[in-house]
């Protein structure tokens, strides 16, 4: 998935099929509290569903992205689409697929980007407590609105599935800071990732689980 390119050289939002747009007259600025950057708020997309276990994560909008960080776009560019979307792959459930979630709702990229990761955020918490919901999540376009900024994660389970600590896994000290954590889990990811040649799905959750138990610890 990308954006298309203009005759006039601007930039359009592929929007996912199916899913409906919200009027520019009715977009209104985000009610809750986002005190993060425009960086982080893109950021945060990528890690939500990273913590949540999905892959292949690729972030759209009608802007033009940095080369060296594909995911993140230009805060400069002021688009009159500021719709963005995110896609990814679920390895357990449709890993030859690739799913959607996008949101167009509020005023700004920064403001429909964070409202996506937040709306990851307690689906995913939803799923570590057990909780189902009868609607399917990779069919939601329009994102309600978050009252907060942060939800409290439930203590992860020590040990849980995991054959050795967390921080044994990544190779990193017990109090390794987050970006050490992710860039850890990243690498040894890489090496392992079910699309490459010697991928390996097992160890490839393992090493989520375990950077997923020490971001929450």
């Amino acid at each position: 998935m990308s954006s298309q390119q203009y005759a006039d050289g601007g930039l359009r939002l592929d929007w996912p099929a199916g899913y409906d747009r919200s009027d520019s007259d009715d977009r209104e600025p985000y009610p809750g509290n986002l005190s993060v950057s425009h960086k982080q708020a893109f950021e945060s997309i990528v890690e939500e569903l990273e913590r949540w276990g999905k892959t292949d994560v690729q972030i759209e909008t009608a802007s033009q992205h940095y080369a060296n960080d594909p995911n993140i776009p230009h805060k400069s560019d002021d688009p009159d689409d500021v719709g963005v979307v995110a896609y990814y792959r679920d390895l357990e459930a449709r890993a030859d697929e690739q799913s959607a979630i996008a949101c167009d709702s509020w005023e700004t990229q920064r403001e429909n980007a964070r409202a996506i990761a937040l709306w990851v955020r307690r689906i995913r918490l939803a799923d570590r407590c057990g909780v189902e919901t009868a609607r399917d999540i990779d069919e939601v376009a329009q994102l309600p609105p978050a009252d907060e900024e942060a939800i409290a994660a439930p203590p992860a389970s020590s040990g849980d599935e995991l054959d050795q600590e967390p921080h044994e896994i990544l190779e990193v000290s017990p109090g390794a800071s987050e970006d050490v954590i992710r860039a850890a889990a990243r690498r040894k990811s890489a090496n392992v990732h079910p699309d490459g040649e010697d991928g390996d799905v097992q160890e490839y959750k393992r090493i989520q689980k375990a950077k997923e138990a020490m971001q929450t610890s």
